[in-house]
C-alpha cells in the first residue's frame, strides 16, 4: 500500500468461508444469496480483492504470523476496491462488477520492494511495481454506482504484510521483511484474472460472496 501520496490503510483480513467457498467446483453454477440483516444491525462493509496464492503469498502469509503470530489467520490479497459501504443491494454490486469485469482482460503485476506506511499507520506492505496503473484504472472504473465511495486516502495498489501494533514495531518488522523479501527467489508476479467480492460479518472476518472473473461474465445466465 503506498507511500508518497502512497497513504491508504486499507489492510484487512480476510478468512475465506470455505463452507460458502465462491470457487468450489461447481463456480459456474454458483448463486448469489440474499442475505437479511437484522433490524438496526450496522450496514455491512464489502471489498473485491485478488487473493494471492502463489509462492510469494505463501512467503507473505508465512512471513506475517513471524512477525505478528496474534493475528488471525489472513489470506495474502491485492485490494481492487477497499473496504466500502453499499449505495444499493448486493445484486446490484456484483451486477455492476460482472459488466465492468467482463469488459477486462487479466494481465499481471509485479511486486517490488518492501516498505511501510509508518508513521502514518504501522503497516508493512510489498509494493507493485509493474502494472499498478492497470489495478488503479481497474480501481477507478468500478469505484461507480453502488460500489462508489469517497475513500480516505488515494488509491495505492500493494500486498500488505502485517498492521503491526505500534509504530516502533513497525520500524523492526520493516527491517525483517526487507531483508527476507530481498532473499526470496520465488517469482514476483502475480496473474489477475479472478477477484472475489467479499463480505464483513463481524470484526477481522470477511467471507466469500462472489467469484468475479475479468474477462468474462461472473454467472451463467
Amino acid at each position: 500500500m503506498r507511500y508518497q501520496a502512497a497513504l491508504r490503510p486499507d489492510f484487512f483480513p480476510i478468512i475465506n468461508d470455505f463452507s460458502r467457498s465462491a470457487f468450489s467446483p461447481r463456480e459456474r453454477e454458483f448463486q448469489v444469496k440474499r442475505y437479511n440483516f437484522p433490524p438496526g444491525m450496522p450496514s455491512p462493509r464489502y471489498a473485491l480483492v485478488a487473493y494471492v496464492k502463489s509462492p510469494a503469498g505463501e512467503f507473505v502469509e508465512k512471513l506475517r504470523r513471524e512477525l505478528h503470530p496474534d493475528l488471525p489467520h489472513l489470506a495474502a490479497h491485492l485490494s481492487i476496491l477497499p473496504p466500502r459501504l453499499l449505495q444499493g443491494s448486493e445484486s446490484q454490486a456484483i451486477e455492476v462488477l460482472e459488466r465492468i469485469c467482463g469488459q477486462e482482460e487479466p494481465f499481471e503485476v509485479m511486486l517490488g520492494c518492501v516498505e511501510t506506511f509508518a508513521p502514518v499507520t504501522p503497516t508493512i506492505f510489498i509494493r507493485i511495481e509493474a502494472a499498478g496503473q492497470r489495478m488503479c484504472q481497474l480501481h477507478e472504473k468500478l469505484n461507480i454506482d453502488g460500489l462508489q465511495y469517497s475513500e480516505e486516502w488515494p488509491y495505492i495498489p500493494h500486498l500488505t504484510i502485517a498492521k503491526m501494533g505500534a509504530e516502533h514495531l513497525a520500524r523492526t518488522a520493516y527491517e525483517t521483511a526487507r531483508k527476507r523479501w530481498d532473499h526470496y527467489s520465488g517469482t514476483r508476479r502475480i496473474l489477475l484474472e479472478k477477484l472475489t467480492f467479499v463480505r464483513e460479518e463481524s470484526p477481522n472476518c470477511w467471507v466469500d460472496i462472489a467469484p468475479v472473473r475479468l474477462g468474462r461474465r461472473l454467472v451463467s445466465r
